[in-house]
């Protein structure tokens, strides 16, 4: 595990935590099926890095989380809704996505895929940020653990302007996008 106060990750040391990622994750599964759970939009650029050095046997899911702000009966409250949740009673389940911030939207997914009872569910997220945890919840495993609490862009998540996505590396630090300060989570 890899704590610390970087701004920024290259993508060397990137590939090189997620190749460790990957071999503790196969380690820990062996050959047994492993059902992944993919948060679009920011844990695919991650997912697909990670899974290649997966060598369990591995069959993809991917959701999509849709935040909203609704009133009901006067209050002010915020949803979370997903995409359709895959049939996953008795499997190995591994929810992938690239940013834990407050952790209310992975607790509130995954407590609705332990509804269909899989057999084992944990979370993977590459960057892992504490300092902004509203909930208690802690992933299973994680690339980079950072104190910043301030926006990320590279790697699968973008800028603000959308822009970024497919920067090699992750940094705190976009000067070099215009007009870009970091994704939104």
């Amino acid at each position: 595990m890899s704590a610390g106060k970087s701004s920024s990750y290259s993508a060397t040391k990137i590939a090189a935590r997620v190749a460790a990622l990957g071999r503790q994750i196969s380690r820990e599964y062996g050959k047994r099926r492993l059902d992944v759970v993919v948060i679009l939009d920011h844990g695919y650029v991650f997912a697909a890095d990670l899974l290649r050095h997966v060598n369990s046997p591995v069959v993809c899911h991917f959701v999509r989380a849709e935040v909203r702000d609704v009133e009901h009966s006067g209050l002010a409250r915020r949803e979370v809704q997903f995409t359709a949740r895959p049939e996953l009673q008795g499997r190995d389940v591994l929810v992938l996505d690239a940013v834990i911030e407050s952790g209310v939207t992975h607790e509130f997914l995954l407590r609705r895929l332990g509804e269909s009872r899989p057999r084992s569910l944990r979370l993977a997220v590459l960057l892992d940020k504490p300092a902004k945890r509203r909930v208690a919840l802690e992933p299973d495993y994680f690339g980079f653990r950072t104190a910043s609490k301030g926006m990320w862009v590279g790697y699968g998540l973008a800028a603000p302007n959308g822009t970024g996505r497919n920067l090699r590396h992750l940094s705190a630090a976009v000067s070099n996008l215009s007009g870009g300060r970091g994704p939104k989570k």
